[in-house]
């Protein structure tokens, strides 16, 4: 590897901190542009700034950033080997996931819904053993509603104020992906990847079941309960559905993995999964499929998670 210049420093991470607040006080990173003979960028990976031209890439050691751990009124138990911090927030379910070596930058997975569904087989331990921390707040049956999401907004919040990543990598499981995409299309500035798993992609396939899935009768009320919705022709005009906010997605940026087994019958592929990455081909966006041939809706997740993992570690440096 030449450079025409060599770094041998450390750099701490806040002083590359470019910042500036959205309508609601939430703080962004930028990228931080290092102007030497050839103009490079920095970005935050493994401990590691990484200085970037069109061809080459150099490590520069980080110092760690500190992350306040330390919530009121918390009990600490384990979750599949590592340290949980569990806790209340607005009156909510919530905890955090620790690792024993944590990155340097303070990245973090966020499952939506079903937080121990198959948890060995949905990426979230193995994301924790390679540094990123875990986190959950239990909003309920809700659907991604509104009130649902703001509650998650008011949540990241507090976890970036603490030190960790503005950006989350968001998991979707089930009907969890109304929630990740929702969320993501809300607050597209704080979301890196999402990875979705026989996710719940238009409520109009399940619960609503208008195509040939299953459908809920019982969760299809529900639904229309939280959105506020006095029709079923209502709620098939709501114009902030996953399937319809796609392109704002994909214009910031946010990378979508998705595991689906080709038999499921409650969230069929071609209504959710299918629809969804063509669409986001159509506009630019990366989006990946995985599919299991002849399973069902569960086993969420895979044997081995590793590509889930390797696909959130790549575009979370990447974003």
């Amino acid at each position: 590897m030449r450079y025409s210049f060599v770094f041998k420093l450390v750099i701490i991470l806040m002083p590359f901190a470019v910042c500036c607040n959205d309508a609601n006080g939430f703080q962004e990173l930028s990228r931080t542009t290092l102007v030497g003979k050839n103009r490079q960028t920095l970005s935050i990976a493994n401990g590691c700034g990484y200085l970037r031209d069109d061809s080459e890439v150099e490590c520069i050691e980080l110092a760690s950033q500190k992350i306040d751990l330390a919530f009121d009124a918390e009990t600490i138990d384990s979750w599949n080997g590592f340290k949980r911090h569990k806790f209340s927030f607005d009156g909510q379910e919530a905890w955090v996931v620790e690792p024993k070596n944590p990155r340097a930058d303070g990245r973090f997975s966020w499952c939506m819904m079903f937080p121990d569904a198959f948890t060995d087989r949905c990426s979230a331990p193995m994301l924790v053993s390679r540094g990123y921390y875990h986190v959950f707040l239990s909003v309920g049956n809700s659907f991604g509603a509104p009130k649902a999401i703001e509650k998650l907004g008011a949540f990241h919040k507090m976890l970036v104020d603490r030190g960790f990543h503005p950006q989350a990598a968001l998991i979707g499981i089930s009907r969890g992906g109304l929630y990740a995409h929702r969320y993501a299309a809300t607050y597209p500035d704080r979301v890196s990847v999402i990875y979705d798993d026989a996710a719940v992609l238009d409520y109009q396939s399940w619960p609503g079941g208008k195509g040939k899935g299953k459908g809920s009768t019982g969760d299809w009320q529900e639904l229309k309960r939280w959105y506020g919705f006095d029709s079923d022709q209502q709620a098939a005009d709501y114009p902030h559905t996953p399937l319809k906010t796609l392109g704002l997605l994909a214009k910031h940026k946010i990378a979508i993995l998705s595991v689906v087994g080709d038999s499921d019958d409650v969230v069929p592929v071609d209504e959710n999964t299918a629809v969804a990455e063509k669409l986001y081909k159509e506009f630019g966006g990366v989006f990946d499929v995985i599919h299991k041939p002849g399973v069902g809706h569960h086993p969420h997740g895979l044997d081995d998670p590793t590509p889930v993992v390797e696909f959130i570690e790549k575009y979370t440096v990447q974003k």
